[in-house]
This record gives structure tokens, C-alpha cells and sequence, in this order.
């Protein structure tokens, strides 16, 4: 910017958008003060340079508002986990299930996993039955992120939002 850009000539645009030319640095940055701007350099590894004449505290004022509404805007997205056991009863499967419906429902991402214990790993068919079981009845509000996979003592499943 201004008396820190460091070559010759600059190819020079104009504070409207508009094409000037190739100018010698001095020439260029005397027109832009002659304007009370600045001297930007937006392309310094072209040859010659890129330089624009623009109000560089105007330009880094909007930007900064620019991300700053994106930022407001953005929805971070968090996994939620939701634990089942390989003999669980139908009242807190449904009472698990719509827990899922409802971290799924706000956006978020949901672990399910099966926990077992003991023996129960010599039946991961069981566990696997409750995560395809659970899978089908949210197909219409999610897409399967990471299909169960038996890891350790758990099996897990990973289900996220559908694209609105």
C-alpha cells in the first residue's frame, strides 16, 4: 500500500474500476493522493504489478462487516450422541428415537451407538438389527454419514441433517 509497494511501473486502476494504463509508481501514486486515496497493490505477482487507487480504510471497513454477518450467519453444527445397548426395550428405544428426531430436527449431527457388554459382543447382529432399525424409520429426515461399523465394544452409526 502506497510508499510500500516496491516497482517501477504498476499497471493502474482507477478508484471507478476503470482501466488507466501502465504508469510509472510515482506518477500512480501521486494521482492517488491528488484523489486523497490510496495506493493498493491487488495483484502484486502480475508483471507489472496490479494497483488499484481505492479508500483503503472504507475497503478494509466493509470487509470486516462482510465477515462479521457471515459469521452471524453461519450455523455450527454439532454431534450429538445417542447410546443404545443390544437388549434394549421398545419404550426407551422410542424414548432414544425421538431424541434423535429432535438433535436431527435442530441441525445437528447424531452418533448412534450400540454399547455391549459382556457376552453381548458375540451378538453384533443384534446391534447392528437396532441401528438399521433406526435408520429407516429417520431416512426421510437425514443421510446416512457413516453406516454401522463395529468398533471395539460399540457399534456406531453416524446420521446427518438433510440439505435444507
Amino acid at each position: 500500500m502506497n510508499d510500500e509497494i516496491r516497482a517501477r511501473e504498476v499497471r493502474l486502476v482507477g478508484a471507478e474500476g476503470e482501466q488507466i494504463g501502465i504508469k510509472p509508481f510515482r506518477e500512480a501514486l501521486q494521482m492517488a493522493i491528488d484523489l486523497n486515496m490510496d495506493l493498493v497493490n491487488v495483484a502484486p505477482t502480475a508483471k507489472p504489478p496490479v494497483c488499484r487507487i481505492m479508500d483503503y480504510g472504507k475497503f478494509r471497513y466493509e470487509q470486516q462487516k462482510k465477515e462479521k454477518e457471515a459469521r452471524k450467519n453461519q450455523k455450527i453444527v454439532d454431534t450429538k450422541e445417542v447410546w443404545f445397548r443390544a437388549n434394549i426395550d421398545e419404550n426407551d428405544y422410542q424414548t432414544k428415537y425421538r431424541n434423535v428426531v429432535k438433535f436431527l430436527g435442530e441441525g445437528d449431527k447424531v452418533k448412534c451407538s450400540v454399547r455391549f457388554r459382556g457376552r453381548e459382543i458375540t451378538h453384533a447382529s443384534v446391534g447392528q438389527k437396532i441401528l438399521d432399525r433406526l435408520a429407516n424409520e429417520v431416512a426421510d429426515l437425514c443421510v446416512m454419514e457413516r453406516v454401522p461399523k463395529l468398533e471395539g465394544r460399540s457399534m456406531i452409526m453416524i446420521l446427518a441433517p438433510k440439505p435444507s
